[in-house]
């Protein structure tokens, strides 16, 4: 009897390595969720990480152009990349969503920022804090204002309905970032119906 109820040390060394292994298992079940946890959250960075905008300082030079921004009029953009703390400036919205679509470009955007004419009273050198991140903005397209290289300009609205009501005075079309066309951004000025904003 007392053998029954004592276990030989081959069975407590069996037991022992189950339990061990049980409890390998929970911590690599953990570990898994956590993993994936954090895979979702560099996918798709949480706004409260996101960088907010900057203002133009007298200083800063457009990333294609190298000129100064106050010498262009128009809106303009920044987009703030991950391991820099200064945005890359850009003398045209045009430009700005260039940057985005071109492959060669660095892809580690945290945020992209263009002016809200929404609330720009100026629209030569919009207004400290008249910024919209680029993916909730709604854009004109093919008005008849020119942005800051004079050529034809993206112009972007934080509400929908003051884009409609500059695209009623201007010409031009609604378009939200995804939908624009890649050569009204990348396509040569002159070159047609992208000017437009014509698909």
């Amino acid at each position: 009897m007392t053998r029954a109820s004592t276990p030989l040390p081959n069975e407590r060394l069996a037991t022992r390595a189950k339990r061990r292994a049980r409890a390998f298992a929970a911590v690599l079940v953990v570990a898994a969720a956590g993993a994936m946890l954090a895979g979702c959250e560099r996918g798709a960075p949480s706004a409260a990480r996101a960088p907010t905008p900057d203002e133009v300082l007298a200083e800063a030079t457009g990333y294609y152009c190298g000129m100064l921004l106050s010498d262009h009029e128009g809106p303009k953009g920044q987009v703030h990349l991950a391991g820099r703390d200064a945005p890359l400036w850009f003398s045209s919205v045009r430009d700005t969503l260039a940057f985005l679509r071109l492959p060669e470009e660095p892809r580690e955007i945290t945020a992209v920022y263009v002016n809200d004419m929404a609330r720009a009273k100026n629209w030569a050198q919009p207004e400290p804090g008249a910024w919209v991140e680029a993916h909730d903005a709604w854009f004109v397209l093919g008005s008849d204002r020119s942005g800051g290289m004079g050529v034809p300009e993206a112009i972007p609205f934080s509400r929908e309905d003051a884009a409609r009501d500059f695209a009623a005075q201007h010409g031009g079309r609604l378009a939200r970032l995804a939908e624009i066309p890649d050569d009204y951004v990348l396509g040569a000025v002159g070159a047609g119906a992208h000017e437009r904003g014509e698909r």
